[in-house]
């Protein structure tokens, strides 16, 4: 009777480490992508300018110590934390003996390596800003997968919602995502690019910005009619809550991206704006959850 009756305890503290450990693999992804903003936006892309190495004689700035350096080799340095919370992340899923947990903690821990492969070639291109794109979109990936683990460790047997409201879900998933990838885009063709000798997408900024605000206002209406759809379907007051969250986001960050785009994008305010990114990445992929799986 003894053991049996530690065992719930047992269960219960095992929980609380995945949760920290969850909570640990999202803060620290999401603190990459503003510590990646900070190396754009202060043209230190190539403080190191090659990889794995920081130089060509040494894995650091030894020697060759400056202000675009010392970021970059910082935020190289990031790489190491989320690794060790990665597997810890892991180490924590394994214990608990449930599939689920594990496949998801494995995939966020097989991003980090992808993630610094990606910005090895990142470098080695010179930031090329399609390589670019691609190493923040990752970021934001991974941001929404450590969602998904949270879910799953309160949630570990869901009950999966079909049906229109659903479909809307999935709708104004897809239009976040669309945002996000337009917006990288946008970036890809302005300034900022990480230093001063990178080179640009090519494409027309004005255009751009255009197309991304039309995708804005897509996001931010299938969003509205999610939220009614659920007020008038009764849905559960999570699902409404996480959606009223996510518009919050999306109207500070719609008025961050017009304020820097008429001021001749800040850095400041693009710092601001990237970090919006990775909260609408959590926040959407919440939502989706929420609305998928009621109970």
């Amino acid at each position: 009777m003894g053991v049996t009756a530690r065992l719930p305890d047992r269960l219960r503290h095992l929980d609380d480490w995945l949760r920290g450990w969850g909570w640990a693999s999202l803060v620290a992804n999401g603190v990459l992508v503003v510590t990646g903003g900070v190396v754009r936006l202060t043209g230190s892309g190539l403080g190191c300018p090659t990889w794995p190495r920081c130089t060509e004689e040494s894995f650091t700035p030894h020697g060759a110590y400056n202000v675009h350096s010392v970021i970059e080799f910082g935020n190289r340095m990031l790489t190491y934390v989320l690794v060790a919370v990665a597997v810890a992340t892991f180490v924590a899923a394994w214990q608990s003996g449930r599939r689920d947990l594990r496949r998801i903690a494995l995939v966020m821990a097989l991003g980090i390596p992808a993630q610094a492969v990606i910005g090895g070639i990142t470098v080695l291109t010179d930031l090329n800003p399609w390589i670019v794109s691609f190493h923040l979109l990752c970021s934001l990936a991974i941001i929404g997968v450590a969602v998904l683990f949270l879910q799953r460790v309160d949630h570990p047997a869901p009950v999966v919602a079909r049906g229109p409201v659903v479909g809307l879900a999935w709708a104004t998933f897809a239009a976040a995502w669309l945002v996000l990838y337009v917006g990288t885009v946008v970036t890809g063709s302005g300034p900022h690019a990480g230093d001063v000798k990178a080179p640009r997408n090519g494409l027309d900024p004005l255009q751009l910005s255009q197309l991304h605000a039309d995708v804005v206002f897509l996001f931010v209406g299938l969003t509205v009619g999610l939220l009614f759809t659920l007020l008038a379907t009764g849905a559960s007051a999570p699902a409404r809550t996480a959606v009223v969250v996510l518009l919050a986001l999306e109207v500070g960050q719609g008025a961050i991206g017009f304020v820097q785009y008429f001021t001749d994008l800040p850095i400041v305010l693009v710092g601001f704006h990237m970090l919006g990114a990775a909260l609408i990445s959590a926040s959407v992929t919440h939502v989706l959850l929420r609305v998928r799986e009621p109970a």
